[in-house]
């Protein structure tokens, strides 16, 4: 009988159960967020907001942000019609910003995603482990053909861009100085902190206005860029739908195989926490390695990072184990934490207003037809060098990106997170041979 007992205590309720109706609840989930959950964390939030001092540490952070990104993220992705262009990254961006400036969001807690997301690194954390992640997830022989042919798509499409963007502002008037200057180069400088300051800080140095003003100037174009590489990275990911042999799905090229680490016929051990920690740890330090050059010798500290974990793949550093916790990084990362760090990207650092700056239709026009045409030109040409034409089209649409943050945004609509590497190519090393290029010029015809 006690045996008995104890099976009954033991079964698990029925389908009819009050514990499975709960679990069904439980169970319904807004991205990653069960609903109950939310609303309970959204009522916690509120009631801080309510004492007014909401902490900006990462554990309020973590229920706003995640809550907030998988919030728009779900709006987006249910909109009929418009799913397809990226939409879900889109408001996850765009509509924080834009809550921010109504007055939405109340200041308090503007003031706490704010400093925690200056103060925190959260989004070259998020950079770290999805650059370690994907390099060491990718097959050896790929990742070098992969950086070799990269480069013909970026540096013709730069070309081809800038021509179509100087001749459709000029043609509507805004002038060719003014069209190359405040519009076509500073889209594909890298952009804000990488791009659009050094950029402004030299106009300053050489025409004597203030740099705060040209800043100003600079700064829509850039944001409405990366707004435009964002609906036409989503649009080649629905084209990747009609069309498969047109993309490689996050395969750069192919014959390149997609994370050896965990598919094939072979056995392999399983993803251990122990395996995931250390792999964390070992792409923070390439992050601090770089951020280290950075200071030192002025080397850009994402590409020096970059470069180090292509080195730790190639030359076989890494343990098998620690690759695949590398992946598993990745894989968390990309899942998780993309739309959260978006919503923070536009609470902190997309100025609603200055967006809306650059609408005119002249300007529009110069930002839509530059972009266009370099994501055009990495299409075709990527074609021609034996690259997937969306993959080689979508990294190039990086390179008219808001730096960092522009990518993640970019590859979150394109559905391609794995391409983060050569993103990085096209923000960093692009952007800083564009502006490079752009204040050689400046000096000569700018004044």
């Amino acid at each position: 009988m006690a045996g008995t007992a104890e099976d009954e205590t033991a079964a698990p309720a029925g389908p009819s159960g009050q514990p499975a109706r709960w679990w069904r609840i439980m169970d319904l989930r807004m991205g990653i967020v069960p609903v109950p959950v939310a609303c309970v964390g959204l009522a916690i939030v509120s009631a801080f907001v309510w004492l007014g001092a909401p902490p900006s540490d990462i554990l309020m952070n973590v229920v706003v942000l995640t809550v907030g990104g998988f919030a728009c993220a779900e709006l987006g992705k249910r909109t009929p019609g418009l799913r397809s262009l990226g939409l879900a990254a889109i408001l996850a961006t765009f509509l924080p910003s834009y809550l921010v400036y109504a007055r939405v969001l109340p200041a308090a807690l503007v003031t706490s995603i704010s400093t925690f997301t200056d103060n925190s690194n959260f989004l070259y954390l998020f950079v770290a482990a999805i650059i370690v992640g994907s390099i060491l997830g990718m097959d050896r022989r790929a990742l070098i053909a992969g950086f070799a042919k990269i480069f013909a798509p970026l540096v013709i499409g730069s070309i081809v861009a800038a021509g179509v963007g100087c001749a459709v502002g000029t043609a509507l008037g805004l002038g060719l100085k003014h069209t190359f200057f405040k519009i076509v180069a500073p889209i594909m400088a890298g952009g804000v902190g990488e791009g659009a300051i050094p950029l402004t800080v030299g106009y300053a140095q050489v025409s004597h206005l203030p740099q705060g003003e040209l800043f100003a100037e600079v700064l829509p174009p850039v944001m409405l860029g990366s707004l435009t590489a964002i609906l036409l990275a989503g649009m080649l990911n629905g084209l990747g739908k009609r069309w498969p042999h047109l993309t490689g799905e996050g395969r750069l090229q192919p014959g390149e195989r997609d994370v050896p680490l965990t598919g094939g016929d072979a056995v392999r051990p399983p993803v251990t926490p122990a395996d995931v920690g250390a792999a964390l740890v070992m792409a923070v330090t390439l992050y601090l390695a770089g951020a280290l050059a950075q200071k030192l010798w002025g080397w850009p500290g994402p590409v020096v990072m970059l470069a180090l974990a292509v080195a730790v793949k190639l030359a076989r550093v890494a343990s098998p184990s620690l690759e695949r916790g590398a992946f598993a990084n990745f894989q968390f990362f990309s899942t998780c934490v993309t739309y959260p760090l978006l919503f923070a990207i536009g609470v902190a650092k997309t100025p609603w207003a200055k967006l809306m700056n650059a609408f005119n239709l002249p300007t529009l026009a110069t930002i839509l037809a530059t972009v266009a045409a370099l994501v055009g030109t990495g299409f075709l040409v990527g074609r021609l060098v034996k690259l997937y034409p969306i993959e080689a089209a979508i990294v190039n649409a990086c390179h008219s990106g808001q730096g960092g943050t522009g990518d993640v945004a970019i590859l979150t609509a394109a559905n391609r997170m794995q391409l983060m590497p050569f993103a990085q190519i096209a923000t960093r090393i692009g952007g800083a041979i564009m502006v490079t290029l752009t204040l050689i010029l400046f000096a000569r015809v700018g004044t």
